[in-house]
């Protein structure tokens, strides 16, 4: 490859990186707007009946955004680091009494996880099966007399078969039924999107108003955590390997294994840490804030094992 090709294939990847977040968000939209169409036009299937309209159709508006919620917080690392070990040691959840940090994670993480059920939630309401099947079910006077307004008994015992067009009803009242259902699913659905609109404006703000570094500094601390994480990934599976390497040779060669420099379960337990930033200190991680400490336990393990009792299964 020649060396202008190679710096706009380099320009390129650096561009993607820079904006990983935004296609990553992009990319999830995709994914829900066709999934949702494929749920509406594959599976959806209003049962147009009273009794089973609103179970019916609320299990599918919201049903997916309750697994969506599950998965969001399932591969949610954050998450994870404060919450393993915390049934044994529950002062892992607020380290030093401070809870304000450890709420604030909470937020972060929920925030976080909430992106792709508000993305399905306001998909599957701007298209309006859903919401329309399961309103028209609801025998709650209310809603049928915002519907039936000034029209005659028939429209109460036929709006559950508005959804389905099968009603006793003329075509151009059974067509003004379902325009005013799509409508109140539309106008919910904008309205989903315009409160997280203002919500993700007014918490980033937030944030960046009460941000104790700079906004460079702060984005050099972003820059700094990725490759943080992708040096960590890299040196986890070398130091895997060799300490797979080491055993393996050990056992078929039927010797004891020569001695392996490895960091104790407090040093562990110290990295493994959410880090808050703190003026006083002038560092971008927990791990950093570990290996600059002067009383920092150089002590190795003396042997990398986990200690069954603890009840830990590997498969």
């Amino acid at each position: 490859m020649s060396v202008p090709a190679m710096d706009n294939f380099k320009t390129i990847l650096r561009f993607l990186t820079n904006q990983k977040s935004t296609i990553g968000y992009s990319f999830m939209a995709i994914l829900t707007i066709g999934s949702e169409r494929l749920f509406s036009m594959v599976s959806f299937q209003c049962p147009c009946n009273r009794g089973q309209n609103f179970a019916y159709g609320i299990t599918f508006l919201l049903g997916p955004a309750i697994v969506l919620l599950a998965i969001g917080l399932f591969v949610s690392t954050r998450l994870w680091r404060l919450c393993t070990g915390c049934c044994l040691n529950p002062f892992k959840l607020c380290p030093k009494g401070n809870c304000v940090s450890c709420f604030t994670v909470f937020i972060k993480v929920l925030s976080g996880a909430c992106i792709a059920p508000i993305m399905w939630l306001c998909v599957a309401l701007l298209n309006g099966k859903f919401y329309e099947c399961a309103v028209s079910g609801l025998d709650e006077n209310l809603v049928v007399d915002l519907f039936c307004k000034n029209k005659t008994h028939v429209c109460r015992e036929e709006l559950a078969r508005v959804p389905c067009g099968k009603t006793r009803l003329s075509p151009d009242e059974n067509k003004e039924l379902l325009l005013m259902l799509q409508a109140q699913s539309q106008i919910l659905g904008w309205s989903i999107v315009i409160i997280s609109a203002i919500a993700a404006l007014i918490g980033t703000c937030f944030k960046n108003c009460r941000s104790q570094v700079s906004y460079l500094q702060l984005t050099f601390w972003k820059i700094y955590m990725e490759k943080e994480k992708e040096k960590f990934e890299a040196f986890s599976e070398d130091y895997a390997t060799k300490l797979a390497e080491r055993n393996l040779k050990s056992f078929f060669d039927n010797k004891n294994p020569e001695p392996f420099p490895f960091p104790n379960h407090k040093a562990w337990e110290e990295i493994s840490a959410v880090y808050t930033f703190t003026q006083s200190e002038q560092y971008y991680s927990t791990l950093q804030r570990y290996v600059e400490r002067n009383d920092r336990d150089y002590s190795p393990e003396m042997h990398p094992v986990l200690k069954m009792e603890d009840g830990i299964e590997m498969v």
